[in-house]
């Protein structure tokens, strides 16, 4: 039996078990809308704005090992999604993005809403397929999870014209595909790992570094295993975090630009460092020359071979599943007995305990205005650390990475790579939808929360009971933050002074507004918020923080990880240099 190239498409998302199909509808895709409004195995979710589709699918994706399914209409629909796109790419997530096309015959002819989006995300996807035979279309999407979600994840764009969903052939679904051009590795080389292994063993300053291919790679058990078997420090990138438990002691924190102390000094002083899923981007390591001036092997494992010595000259590269090769080199360890001498690991601790006694993160509490980071730490208690956190990007970003310690992978929820404003809300509803039992909230600024303050009327349709946490001081505060330091305190165009009243936002969209400016009322506004009386009530919550608080620790552009501006408390400190040829044996 034929049928439309609409309802191929329909079955074929079937039968990859989605759950939720997030978009907008448009002329392109009305007959892909018609074939889902017939068929009730996967549900729609209307989102505003086109953005909002592709990061509430993002979001579902990343908290729920599934690939993210996002639809849109062509042109404008299109490139409103190219920003989602981007972050997903940036971030390695498993998407599948369904774009509407003009019909072929138009195509290249400046036809209503035609836009090249194959040209157009080439830069920030995976892969992408502009379908033009309707017989292809099963194995294209087919074609298209696969990618998105082996190897290093990603978006993948799927561009269908207008004629192709009308036109009618048979619905022959593959099982399976193999693409000639495109074998990922998952193991990693037996010899390489026996390297890392023996560095592990004779290293007197090991340094675990764990990056989001830990979460991604559904490595977590193995990173815990591997620090907890040898006793080892650790560090959390900002897309890292949860891959291990972030309020164990073996944890030293997040780490690079808005790092702890201690997580920064270890980093630039391990001899031995093993990055497991991570970049050494320039937010992490900042200056690589600065960064490799202390001597260190390092040992690099990451599923994407052109990760590796990108940024960074690495002694021993292991291409494959963080997974696999953590299992791999686990089960070496154990069978040859191979651990680090304990004496120099007692003495690499002692030094560390000394930067963590510090207390980088430490602020100065205050009875007249509300302290951001007061907040996400009495949201921690108060969710006994086990909510989906999402947020958008900002001060109060670096906050919750800082102040809210993530005990699982999947938990924490932010735009990374791209840094994308708007991001949080759409992204708390994805999370919602794929959790629909857990508490999810999402840590916004007054300026993001605007980008996308819309999909409101999303969380309503669907029932999606997020809270909503707005550090809002009145300014675009990383950018304060950098103009303070940077431009003489010239706030140029930084300043929100035309705000509108969020409570009567959140009121006017049918859900539940709290407006909170005295510190006393911090716990209670958000107990109540997360109380049973409103377990299904989206809660706005508008905390009306310190203006005057930054980010500390801070590293700026071209500084090195020893080379922090600390927080005021620190800065009157007599804060001994490390001496890098210290015997770490004697120091217990």
């Amino acid at each position: 039996m034929q049928i439309s190239g609409a309802e191929i498409l329909v079955r074929s998302l079937q039968a990859e078990g989605v759950e939720f199909v997030f978009g907008y509808p448009g002329g392109a895709v009305l007959e892909i809308y018609d074939a889902i409004f017939r068929q009730q195995e996967f549900k729609h979710v209307l989102v505003r704005h086109e953005q909002a589709a592709v990061h509430a699918a993002d979001a579902y994706s990343r908290s729920c090992d599934k690939v993210g399914v996002a639809l849109v209409t062509s042109g404008p629909g299109a490139t409103n999604a190219v920003t989602g796109i981007a972050t997903a790419y940036m971030d390695s997530v498993p998407m599948v993005v369904i774009s509407g096309q003009v019909s072929t015959p138009a195509i290249g002819l400046d036809a209503f809403q035609e836009v090249d989006m194959v040209g157009i995300t080439r830069p920030c996807v995976k892969h992408n397929f502009l379908v033009k035979d309707i017989n292809e279309l099963a194995t294209t999407i087919k074609k298209a999870f696969y990618i998105a979600a082996t190897g290093r994840p990603g978006p993948v764009v799927v561009d269908i014209p207008k004629d192709v969903t009308q036109q009618l052939a048979e619905f022959h679904y593959p099982e399976s595909v193999s693409i000639r051009s495109y074998v990922p590795v998952t193991r990693g080389h037996p010899g390489q790992i026996k390297k890392a292994a023996s560095l592990l063993a004779e290293a007197k300053r090991p340094y675990i570094y764990i990056g989001g291919g830990a979460v991604q790679g559904n490595a977590s058990a193995e990173v815990t295993e591997l620090v907890r078997m040898l006793g080892l420090p650790c560090t959390n990138t900002l897309m890292g975090l949860g891959a291990y438990p972030g309020d164990d002691r073996q944890c030293l924190g997040m780490l690079g630009m808005h790092g702890t102390y201690e997580a920064n000094m270890a980093m630039q002083y391990c001899d031995v460092l093993i990055a497991v899923g991570a970049r050494f981007d320039d937010r992490v390591i900042s200056v690589p020359s600065h960064f490799l001036a202390q001597p260190k092997k390092i040992v690099h494992i990451d599923i994407d071979p052109s990760s590796i010595a990108k940024r960074v000259k690495v002694d021993v590269p292991i291409v494959g599943d963080v997974k696999h090769v953590l299992r791999d080199l686990i089960d070496l360890m154990k069978q040859n007995g191979q651990r680090p001498d304990a004496a120099n690991l007692a003495g690499w601790w002692k030094q560390i305990e000394q930067w963590r006694s510090y207390n980088s993160l430490l602020y100065t509490p205050s009875t007249e205005f509300i302290k951001p980071q007061s907040v996400v730490q009495k949201l921690y208690e108060i969710t006994g650390g086990d909510a989906i956190i999402t947020s958008d990007v900002g001060q109060h970003q670096m906050w919750a990475a800082q102040y809210y310690p993530f005990k699982r992978p999947k938990q924490w929820l932010n735009s990374g790579g791209l840094g994308t404003m708007g991001f949080g809300l759409p992204a708390a509803i994805g999370a919602q939808l794929a959790n629909p039992n857990a508490q999810v909230a999402c840590i916004t600024g007054e300026g993001s929360i605007q980008m996308n303050i819309q999909e409101l009327s999303t969380a309503k349709q669907y029932h999606t009971p997020v809270k909503v946490i707005a550090l809002n001081n009145r300014y675009l505060g990383m950018v304060r933050q950098w103009q303070e330091f940077f431009y003489g305190t010239r706030y140029a165009e930084s300043y929100m002074d035309a705000l509108p009243d969020f409570v009567g936002i959140a009121e006017a969209y049918g859900h539940v507004g709290m407006k909170i400016e005295n510190p006393a009322d911090v716990e209670g506004a958000l107990r109540e918020a997360f109380s049973p009386a409103l377990k299904e009530r989206l809660v706005f919550m508008d905390f009306r923080t310190d203006q005057s608080e930054n980010v500390f620790p801070m590293i700026q552009n071209g500084k090195g990880l020893d080379q922090m501006d600390l927080p005021p408390h620190m800065r009157e400190l007599q804060i001994a240099p490390f001496e890098n040829n210290r015997d770490y044996g004697n120091m217990c």
